[in-house]
């Protein structure tokens, strides 16, 4: 009888412990779910992207437009890359971010993720964001370490996916690199949440600020046929 109190007890506060015990606390844990969730959709997709960049202290600025793809596996590359403008701009300001994306994706860990695992968050309130309504959190890294932010995350409040985020980089890439601050809009299509534009300021000691825009269109899942091809492509 003692061992039935004692096992009732112990399964009681295991649940106490489980339900969330603020508003806050259920926002996230359907977030993390809904986070959960979206990996678990990855499929070969595509888009279009433009880059926008400029050096304004050098009056250099240049546009880059590129297929991005995206295997079924959440890896991805670009292809089709078509540039005009000055060189310069492309081989310090668009190739670098280029070259440190295609390096993060083989560096990806659940450490980098925007969690109650790895970040602070704490609850502002609810916005409203075009026809929908998001829950706003100011978020900081337990630890300050390269790919993490200080700022704030919006989080859809009909799907529980983000929507934006924005803040500065805690650690920098290198000694020359000042400062990074961001803005990361995405748009909710069929569960998933696709990017959909990244402004960028880089202060580079040498340059001066970097800024970028990165706007992407024209979503697509590929088709069987399509995704059979890239499938091949990516083995």
């Amino acid at each position: 009888m003692k061992f039935r109190v004692f096992l009732c007890s112990a399964l009681l506060s295991l649940i106490a412990v489980a339900e969330p015990s603020t508003p806050a606390d259920s926002i996230l844990q359907n977030y993390v779910t809904a986070t959960h969730l979206q990996a678990l959709k990855k499929r070969a997709a595509s888009m279009d992207v433009d880059f926008d960049a400029a050096l304004p202290k050098l009056k250099k600025h240049g546009k880059l437009h590129a297929l991005l793809r995206f295997s079924p596996v959440g890896l991805f590359r670009y292809e089709k890359q078509k540039f005009e403008g000055d060189p310069v701009v492309l081989k310090e300001v668009i190739a670098r971010y280029l070259t440190a994306e295609v390096e993060a994706q083989r560096e990806q860990s659940n450490a980098d993720a925007v969690t109650p695992d790895n970040y602070k968050f704490k609850y502002k309130g609810t916005r409203q964001d075009g026809d929908r309504q998001v829950h706003v959190f100011d978020v900081t890294p337990k630890q300050k370490r390269e790919k993490l932010y200080r700022g704030e995350i919006w989080i859809d409040a009909d799907t529980y996916l983000k929507v934006q985020e924005s803040g500065y980089m805690v650690k920098n890439p290198s000694i020359m690199v000042k400062k990074i601050a961001f803005v990361r809009r995405y748009e909710i299509r069929d569960g998933v949440s696709v990017p959909r534009k990244v402004e960028s300021v880089t202060d580079v000691r040498i340059f001066g600020k970097a800024e970028m825009t990165i706007d992407y269109s024209n979503f697509a899942v590929e088709e069987d046929s399509t995704r059979a091809a890239a499938d091949a492509a990516w083995q």
